[in-house]
């Protein structure tokens, strides 16, 4: 009964884990101005494109805010549960043409998402313009 308990979770398991190819999961964010992790990412996908969702808050204090930054409807959002990646597409090797919004700031900028490391690292960079000029966060993957 254990080994059979035991194969069904491996199988589980193994079915819900993300290829490492794609984004699509849960991943650790880490502040790129302080190194410190602030919370859990899920991405996702729908309708043919990626999209991200905070799930958690490593601060519990944050994990009470509201966005009251952000602009249109997301505007007093609770954090918790609002989607900052959206409309990202695989182009090649890598994930873009969608935008990132910094629910600090209530700024969106477009994205791109990067794959390294066989899939355990995501590089996040959201610009303005050309990605040249933006800065880059490495998610974690959970």
């Amino acid at each position: 009964m254990r080994i059979h308990l035991f194969l069904s979770a491996l199988l589980a398991s193994a079915t819900l884990a993300a290829p490492p190819d794609s984004p699509i999961g849960l991943w650790k964010t880490v502040d790129d101005k302080t190194g410190r992790p602030r919370g859990l990412v899920r991405i996702y996908q729908q309708d043919g494109a990626l999209y991200g969702r905070i799930e958690s808050s490593f601060d519990a204090a944050e994990a009470r805010d509201v966005c009251d930054k952000c602009p249109g409807l997301r505007r007093n959002q609770p954090i918790i549960g609002l989607v900052i990646l959206q409309g990202l597409r695989k182009h090649g090797t890598e994930f873009s043409g969608g935008e990132i919004l910094d629910p600090d700031t209530g700024s969106t900028y477009r994205c791109r998402l990067t794959l390294v490391d066989k899939g355990a690292r995501l590089i996040v960079r959201g610009y303005i313009g050309l990605p040249i000029a933006g800065r880059s966060q490495t998610w974690y993957r959970a």
